[in-house]
């Protein structure tokens, strides 16, 4: 844990003056400080995570609503990851603010919902006497709003001012897609890596999962309402929170400590006098931590029980020391229970290869990560990210212009990236196709000597292996397995994107014939300026695998990369009425 004293937040923007020479504030911000009381805490003096759900769920709620100007309800929560516990007496800050609102089908609660606000929450203790700050979570909601009685809420567009709000605007589509498709990811792991994940185990002293099973009802009652009269959103991920503790401390003979959850999912409403019944059974237990799955259900009389929402919650015990403590292994039960201890291996496996990809860092060797099925989403969802957080930078800085190509370069960090920015008399889709096809790219960037297909994963992600020329006397040539991840704009404010970076298959090792080269990101940004005007920027975060490249034309001393874009915008307009066709998908 470190002590930050006044340093505020690392990932905020400089202020931003507006015209007025006010001050910038997000018009969705809302803040909520509490301090911890006793009454607020677990066993241990800490915090209790179901009272801390609470509170982030009403500040989330307040911000959607001010975007919205009309009721809003808790549709999801994305994953959250909890870095600190906070005692009594401390504070808990919690900021959150509406990055992005998407106007699109979607079920929710039995309705078609047209409305989402996705609203990013941040979670920070404060020390009083020591004046220490630090990160406890990051979490992300999405919120619908509700029909008012004039008919259907229409959202303003949220429009971002600071390069952080750009970052958060562009990224919420992304995490939307990944949000949409978790389900899948899961049913094809499991489809297709049963051997991978091994059968369950009998390990001696097992615990049998039967003993971990909790079953709790709760009756709604007015205090459990929200301002719209629907019990409130926090209070049902509360109680889910406490059934599943139970559950974990029924495993070990100890309190546990709450480390990650997975999506809270709403799937139906709830309401003042509806009986909830809440359902916890440890699915599968690790060495270090164990998988609880909890339900809420609700019914109202005799009524049939009607499914509310759903989670997965991992804990750990913690000794004296903090550190985590080994587990009893756990029996499952026939059928049910043998799956559920199989889709936690899976979820694992899934938070495994998300954590390592997002930890790999520009100076870490190698800077590709390893490809499959597994991690595709994930893999694709930070190759996008990646582009996207990179364009979004505001502090590009010219070094050059020439035939109407310019030539931006930014440094930070000791890192290099530049940007090649052009415009073309072709349609922005059409520009799109043309050039997500890597295997045409010879025709006009010389460095392509030679592309092929090793995987068409699916309409959107493409594994390519690339072969460039040496450039030095005498040298090998590089070759580069390359990841091509494409996005078509989710409303007029997103350009088209493309998206490349290195990872390794160990069906393409390295060979003695070429170099292998790294690619950490790159990619092109398409916008539509007009119909007959389309911008396309590329971007390369440079390593060494690819200064060798570019490095004379940052430097000034050549010009071949302005000789390449121009190439390349003759060859879009030479093939802008002709039919592009993409490699088949190998699944």
């Amino acid at each position: 844990m470190s002590c930050e004293k006044g340093d505020g937040d690392p990932m905020e923007d400089p202020l931003f003056i507006l015209e007025s020479g006010e001050v910038y504030r997000n018009p969705t911000e809302v803040k909520m400080s509490q301090i911890v009381m006793p009454c607020h805490a677990n066993h241990c003096g800490e915090l209790s995570v179901g009272q801390l759900l609470k509170w982030m769920d009403s500040t989330a709620c307040l911000s959607a609503e001010r975007h919205a100007g009309s009721p809003c309800i808790t549709a999801s929560v994305d994953d959250i990851h909890f870095e600190h516990t906070i005692g009594v007496g401390q504070v808990v800050n919690i900021k959150a603010k509406v990055n992005r609102a998407f106007t699109s089908s979607m079920e929710v609660c039995g309705d078609t919902i047209f409305d989402l606000c996705v609203v990013g929450i941040t979670v920070s203790c404060e020390d009083l006497f020591s004046s220490c700050q630090w990160n406890v979570c990051n979490a992300f909601a999405t919120f619908v709003a509700r029909r008012t009685e004039e008919g259907k809420v229409q959202l303003k567009q949220v429009i971002p001012r600071t390069q952080t709000e750009q970052m958060e605007y562009s990224i919420a589509a992304e995490r939307r897609r990944m949000r949409l498709t978790h389900a899948e990811i899961i049913t094809d792991l499991l489809s297709s890596n049963t051997a991978q994940l091994g059968e369950c185990q009998e390990y001696q002293g097992a615990v049998s999962a039967e003993r971990t099973r909790v079953e709790s009802v709760e009756l709604v009652l007015p205090p459990h309402a929200n301002h719209q009269v629907s019990t409130f959103g926090g209070q049902i991920m509360a109680w889910m929170e406490n059934v599943a503790t139970i559950a974990a401390c029924r495993l070990c003979n100890a309190h546990p400590t709450l480390r990650t959850i997975d999506m809270f999912h709403f799937r139906g409403p709830s309401h003042i006098g509806d009986r909830l019944v809440l359902k916890a059974i440890v699915n599968n237990a690790f060495k270090h931590s164990m998988e609880v799955g909890v339900c809420a259900e609700a019914y109202q009389g005799a009524g049939a029980l009607r499914h509310i929402n759903s989670a997965f919650m991992t804990f750990e015990v913690l000794d004296k020391d903090r550190k985590p403590r080994t587990l009893p292994r756990i029996r499952p039960e026939p059928v049910d229970g043998k799956r559920r201890y199989q889709e936690a291996i899976a979820r694992k496996k899934i938070r495994l290869d998300r954590k390592y990809i997002i930890s790999c860092k520009q100076t870490e060797v190698p800077l590709s990560v390893p490809w499959d099925i597994s991690n595709q989403m994930y893999l694709s969802y930070n190759n996008v990210s990646a582009l996207k957080m990179m364009a979004a930078r505001s502090n590009w800085m010219l070094s050059s212009e020439k035939n109407k190509v310019s030539l931006y370069t930014l440094e930070e960090n000791q890192i290099l990236c530049f940007k090649v920015e052009t415009h073309v008399t072709v349609p922005a889709e059409q520009a799109f196709h043309l050039l997500s096809d890597l295997r045409r790219r010879h025709e006009w960037d010389r460095h392509y000597q030679k592309c092929d297909v090793i995987i068409q994963a699916d309409e959107d992600d493409t594994i390519y292996r690339v072969a460039t020329p040496c450039v030095s006397k005498g040298g090998k040539g590089q070759d580069f397995i390359l990841l091509a991840s494409r996005r078509k704009p989710c409303d007029s404010r997103d350009p088209y994107l493309i998206a490349l970076r290195s990872v390794t298959l160990p069906t393409h090792p390295a060979t003695e014939d070429y170099t292998r080269g790294e690619v950490l990101c790159a990619g092109f940004s398409i916008w539509e300026e007009s119909n007959a005007v389309t911008k396309i920027s590329y971007y390369n975060q440079a390593t060494p695998g690819v200064l060798p490249y570019i490095s004379n034309d940052i430097a000034g001393l050549s010009s071949s990369f302005y000789g390449t874009f121009h190439s390349c915008n003759k060859y879009l307009e030479e093939n802008r009425d002709s039919l592009v066709v993409l490699p088949p998908s190998d699944l």
